[in-house]
């Protein structure tokens, strides 16, 4: 006879109540700055006193901390579906790669400046919360590699590319597109520096008109 395992409910209830807490987080960096957040404030948005939130995190650090690990482990987890949607011509591909994380960098700023930016003063990510940059970081060195063959400085240099343009968006343009096609035509500088071969013409789809 088998039995099915018990579930533990005060895990559970213990791990929703930590998810709702950064949910309010995110939300408060959101409308209030990242830099800005308080624990009242946090403690007060899930109808906790702000002493209870050490129950659930020992301090404002280890907040910033968790949201820095689901922020980099949210993104990791897009990158299956990139992988298996990144067309067949490298180039493309490599257009694919890097609008990929510049959608998902500027749809958010407080996200990116967690993620990014150092920010907030004395924050640094535990090797735990790490970890999932860490990942993505050599997922992206190997998938570019795969396109073409650069070095680690050429690859330092298209995070620098992609990660300027991400802060010029969030600088002079947030809520807009006037970098998209800035990215494209950076990409392109990169791919041609690093020897890249074009696109085939009869491989390029024309772009529809009004389209970023």
């Amino acid at each position: 006879m088998l039995v099915s395992p018990q579930r533990d409910r005060v895990a559970e209830r213990r791990e929703a109540t930590r998810l709702e807490i950064l949910d309010a987080a995110w939300a408060l960096a959101r409308s209030e700055g990242l830099t800005q957040l308080t624990l009242r404030d946090v403690a007060a948005a899930v109808g906790m006193r702000a002493p209870s939130l050490y129950t659930h995190f020992e301090s404002k650090m280890a907040i910033y901390d968790a949201m820095f690990g689901q922020a980099w482990g949210d993104y990791e987890q897009s990158l299956p579906e990139l992988d298996a949607d990144l067309p067949s011509d490298p180039r493309q591909a490599l257009h694919r790669v890097g609008r990929h994380f510049f959608d998902y960098a500027v749809a958010d700023l407080a996200r990116h400046q967690l993620m990014n930016q150092r920010v907030i003063p004395g924050f640094e990510p535990s090797p735990e919360a790490y970890a999932p940059s860490l990942r993505v970081f050599a997922h992206g060195r190997e998938v570019v590699g795969r396109l073409v063959d650069v070095s680690d400085e050429d690859f330092e240099v298209w995070i620098a590319i992609i990660g300027g343009l991400i802060n010029q968006h969030h600088a002079n343009d947030p809520g807009g597109s006037r970098y998209v096609p800035v990215l494209e035509r950076a990409v392109d500088m990169w791919a041609d520096a690093v020897g890249m071969p074009s696109t085939p013409p009869t491989a390029r789809r024309p772009r529809r008109k009004g389209t970023p």
